[in-house]
């Protein structure tokens, strides 16, 4: 019996909260990671962390800078991992080409929002991003707020 992959749910590792906070994500985009066979295990783990992380274009292709996956002790013997090395991420060309081309010209960057599981492969979901000035910070900060109290007021009412 054959399985359709799209069936499988998305299942979150770790989340960017602070590219939210930072930026106004305006496109999202789904990517591959190249990962080595103690990365994995590590991401599996829970081991992993986007905070100071960032996407940068080099010779063509997107890399991930500034992850950090902390290894397994027992993960392996063999090799020496690094846990903050760059990660080439796997998009098709043309949305590659269309990511740098934004970025070059109209001054957007690329940061990693999510890292998931879909199926049994992880992958990253990056959004192209503006920054935010203060005041943009403050009034996000002033929405969530009044959202907050709004539910909380809701929440009285029926009571």
């Amino acid at each position: 019996m054959a399985t359709d992959r799209k069936t499988h749910p998305s299942m979150s590792i770790i989340q960017n909260k602070k590219a939210f906070h930072e930026y106004f994500i305006e496109e999202k985009h789904e990517a591959g990671l190249m990962l080595e066979g103690w990365e994995v295990k590590a991401i599996r783990a829970g081991r992993v962390q986007l905070k100071e992380a960032y996407v940068t274009v080099k010779d063509g292709a997107l890399y991930l800078f500034g992850s950090h996956i902390s290894p397994l002790l027992n993960a392996s013997t063999h090799i020496h991992p690094d846990p903050v090395r760059t990660r080439k991420l796997l998009l098709h060309q043309h949305e590659i080409d269309k990511l740098i081309g934004k970025v070059q010209r109209a001054g957007y960057t690329i940061m990693p929002l999510n890292m998931h599981f879909k199926g049994s492969r992880i992958k990253l979901e990056i959004g192209l991003a503006k920054g935010k000035k203060e005041h943009d910070k403050r009034a996000t900060e002033k929405e969530r707020e009044s959202k907050r109290e709004a539910a909380q007021a809701i929440k009285k009412e029926r009571r």
